[in-house]
């Protein structure tokens, strides 16, 4: 094998639109929403999955205890604000998806009485 060989990489095209995920690059308004950047800015919906912010708790939790036993109190401290920023999402989560729950089986009980009645 020749290793002083050099590799030639082929170059990418470039994109006009790289990362952009909405269809027109000119428009900046759309159905009548200002769009200014931010907006559609999505963390790849990770905020929102409940088994990805469990872990992302638990990795700020063991990274501030590492931290702590090397002696650096101040990285410590930024790990576990992290790890509680992700405790209040992660409660967040799941007093929705216990409300959504409740709401399905009120729902489903009452369409069940509904039908009751009718049959009555």
């Amino acid at each position: 094998m020749n290793n002083n060989r050099r590799r030639s990489f082929r170059p990418r095209p470039q994109k006009n639109n790289f990362r952009r995920r909405s269809g027109s690059i000119s428009s900046n308004v759309t159905n009548g929403i200002s769009n200014n950047g931010n907006m559609n800015f999505n963390r790849n919906v990770s905020l929102n999955n409940l088994h990805s912010v469990e872990k992302a708790m638990q990795k700020f939790n063991q990274l501030a205890k590492d931290a702590q036993s090397n002696g650096d109190p101040v990285l410590a401290q930024n790990y576990l604000q992290h790890a509680d920023h992700y405790l209040r999402r992660y409660n967040e989560l799941n007093s929705r998806k216990d409300n959504s729950i409740n709401r399905n089986k009120t729902s489903e009980s009452s369409s069940d009485k509904e039908t009751e009645n009718l049959n009555s």
